[in-house]
C-alpha cells in the first residue's frame, strides 16, 4: 500500500477525517475527567463517539487531590460516568473524592467490575466497603491505599464475596512508631483469599507469622511486596521460602523509586493512650478538603442524557 501523499505546506490534517476507531482510540487515552470538562466538546463527532458506553468500560478519574481548588464536583461526574456505561464498567479508579455512597453506586450500577482503585478515600468506611464488596462477586483488582486505619473485618468480607479476587493492594500512609506488631490483617487475607496471585503490603505492621500464614493460606501468590514491612525479617528458613515460592519478592529495605504514592515515614511523638481504639501507631494525615458543588443553571444543564458542562471548567 503506497504511502498517502505529503501534505502540502502550511496545510494541517483534518482530524475530522480521521476512522473512527483510531478517534476512539485516542479518547481513550483521556481520562474521564479530561473527557468530560473539555474533549466531549469539541465537535459533535467527539460527543457522539464520548455518549458511546464502550468508552466508559474503564473510568479513571484520577486527580491530584487539591479538591478545595476543583471548580467542579467529582463525585457527580463520576456518577455520570457510571451511568454513561450502561452496565459494562469492568474498571473505575477513585481517588481522593470517593465516599460510601458513591461506591455502592457504582456497585448497584456495575455488577461486572473487575478492578477496583480507591487512594486516600478518607470518607469510605469499612462498613462501605462490605456494603459493596457484597455486590461484587467478579472482583479481581482491588487496591486500597492510605485510606483511614481499619480492622480485619472488611478484608474477611471482601475474601468471601470476592472468590475471585487475585490482586490486592492494601497499603498505609501513617506515623509508625517502632516495636508495634498485629498479624490480623494478614490473617485474614490468608483464610479468605487463596486464590491471590499478587499482593501489596505497604508499611504493613506484620510479622514473620503473619507472613508464613500468607505463604500457607495463597499457595497461589506470585508477587509479594513487603516494602517498609520493618516487622518482617526474611532470614533462615522464612527467607529461603519467600525465595522458592514467590517470583516477585520485594523486601522490606527495598528501594522505593518505582512508588507511586508517598513513602516516607512520619513520626508521632504522641502516647499510645491517646489512642484507645487499638490503632496507637496511627495518626493519618486529616486535610479538611473542601468540595465545590453545582448548584444553579448557570453552572451546568441537562441536554437529554447529555451533562453541558459550558464553560464551567475553564475558569
Amino acid at each position: 500500500m503506497d504511502p498517502p501523499p505529503p501534505q502540502p505546506p502550511g496545510q494541517c490534517r483534518n482530524w475530522l477525517e480521521l476512522p473512527r476507531d483510531v478517534t476512539e482510540s485516542i479518547l481513550l487515552r483521556l481520562g474521564a475527567i479530561e473527557i468530560l470538562t473539555s474533549a466531549q466538546k469539541v465537535c459533535l463527532l467527539w460527543r457522539n463517539i464520548c455518549k458511546d458506553p464502550s468508552m466508559w468500560r474503564a473510568v479513571d478519574m484520577r486527580n491530584p487531590g487539591d479538591l478545595c481548588d476543583m471548580p467542579y464536583d467529582l463525585e457527580t461526574m463520576c456518577r455520570h460516568a457510571v451511568d454513561r456505561s450502561f452496565g459494562q464498567l469492568v474498571d473505575i479508579n477513585v481517588e481522593h473524592f470517593g465516599t460510601d455512597e458513591l461506591l455502592n453506586y457504582i456497585a448497584d450500577c456495575s455488577s461486572r467490575l473487575r478492578r477496583l482503585r480507591l487512594v486516600s478515600c478518607d470518607s469510605i468506611s469499612e462498613e462501605g466497603l462490605s456494603e459493596a464488596a457484597a455486590k461484587l462477586p467478579l472482583l479481581e483488582e482491588l487496591n486500597i491505599s492510605f485510606c483511614y486505619p481499619w480492622t480485619k473485618e472488611p478484608l474477611e468480607v471482601v475474601g468471601r464475596c470476592c472468590p475471585l479476587l487475585k490482586s490486592l493492594k492494601w497499603n498505609s500512609n501513617c506515623y509508625r512508631r517502632p516495636y508495634i506488631e498485629c498479624d490480623e490483617e494478614a490473617l485474614a487475607i490468608a483464610e479468605n483469599m487463596p486464590k491471590l496471585r499478587q499482593l501489596q503490603l505497604f508499611k504493613n505492621k506484620l510479622t514473620n507469622v503473619g507472613l508464613l500464614a500468607i505463604l500457607d493460606g495463597c499457595p497461589h501468590l506470585e508477587s509479594l511486596d513487603l516494602r517498609r514491612c520493618l516487622n518482617v525479617v526474611l532470614t533462615g528458613s522464612l527467607g529461603r521460602r519467600c525465595a522458592e515460592q514467590i517470583k516477585h519478592l520485594r523486601f522490606p529495605n527495598d528501594p522505593m523509586d518505582d512508588y507511586e504514592l508517598d513513602a516516607e515515614f512520619h513520626e508521632n511523638g504522641s502516647s499510645d493512650e491517646d489512642y484507645p481504639s487499638g490503632f496507637s501507631d496511627i495518626d493519618y494525615f486529616s486535610d479538611d478538603y473542601g468540595y465545590y458543588e453545582f448548584s444553579g443553571d448557570s453552572d451546568y444543564s441537562y441536554y437529554g442524557d447529555i451533562i453541558d458542562y459550558g464553560d464551567f471548567y475553564y475558569d
